[in-house]
């Protein structure tokens, strides 16, 4: 857990502007952003599922059923079906435990610290969330952000429990930092999943604005040979309702 932070104040000159279109985010457009990252998240671990050679259906039956806002709690019904195929019927997440929760609890926080940097260069300040909210967080929008890219260090993890690595030693730490550098697909093509951090918390900024309609989110492939992405094949989509862009201050379109 960070204490203390180290952020420039000069050269990023869009700063003072995102931080205000944070603050002026209608609660109907954090809703709808919540619910692009939900849909996605859930087709990434539909990705990790097919992967991994286990049945992706019990995961991405869901993603058509993610809400703006996620009122049903969608996200928590794929979290029981996914860990169960994904480790079998006696896994439980522990954020306490040893192994393989280890492990996770490990990756996440790299994850966690490589979303941080995404979000202050962006110009956005982390404490501002779409959709966790605890008062004593101080990273809500970085816990938002992470949630479609958890599933990368599920695989990995899932990789290093497969080749007989148990113990969260020097190498599997190693090689969950590595799981950064897992190249993912995109519009523009294949690049790093830490340069996928820079492109969302940008574009999310650029949403905030008004000047953007949709968040840059990787396709939700994880097979070594590509193809069809999951988030395709499941019709996920990272569009924002024209409605609710709303730059501060101003009149967002259909106002």
């Amino acid at each position: 857990m960070p204490v203390g932070i180290l952020w420039p104040v000069e050269g990023n000159y869009e700063q003072s502007a995102r931080m205000d279109a944070q603050l002026a985010a209608t609660r109907p457009m954090s809703k709808r952003l919540w619910a692009v990252l939900v849909k996605h998240k859930l087709a990434m671990q539909a990705a990790v599922l097919a992967a991994t050679g286990k049945p992706k259906a019990p995961v991405a039956a869901l993603v058509r059923k993610v809400r703006s806002g996620d009122p049903g709690n969608v996200e928590a019904q794929a979290a029981r079906r996914y860990w169960s195929l994904l480790f079998g019927d006696e896994f439980r997440r522990d954020q306490s435990g040893d192994g393989i929760n280890a492990m996770l609890n490990y990756g996440y926080t790299v994850l966690r610290a490589a979303t941080a940097r995404a979000v202050i260069a962006a110009g956005l300040h982390p404490g501002i969330g779409l959709q966790h909210s605890n008062a004593q967080n101080p990273m809500r929008l970085v816990d938002d952000l992470m949630e479609p890219f958890r599933p990368v260090i599920d695989l990995t993890v899932y990789e290093l429990s497969a080749g007989d690595s148990s113990d969260l030693d020097p190498g599997t730490k190693r090689t969950l930092v590595h799981a950064l550098y897992r190249d993912m697909s995109t519009p523009a093509g294949r690049t790093p999943l830490s340069n996928c951090l820079t492109r969302l918390a940008v574009s999310l900024a650029q949403v905030l604005q008004g000047i953007g309609t949709s968040l840059d989110l990787p396709a939700a492939d994880l097979s070594s040979a590509g193809g069809e992405s999951a988030a395709n094949a499941l019709g996920v989509q990272a569009h924002v309702d024209d409605r609710d862009v709303r730059p501060p201050g101003g009149r967002g379109k259909g106002s």
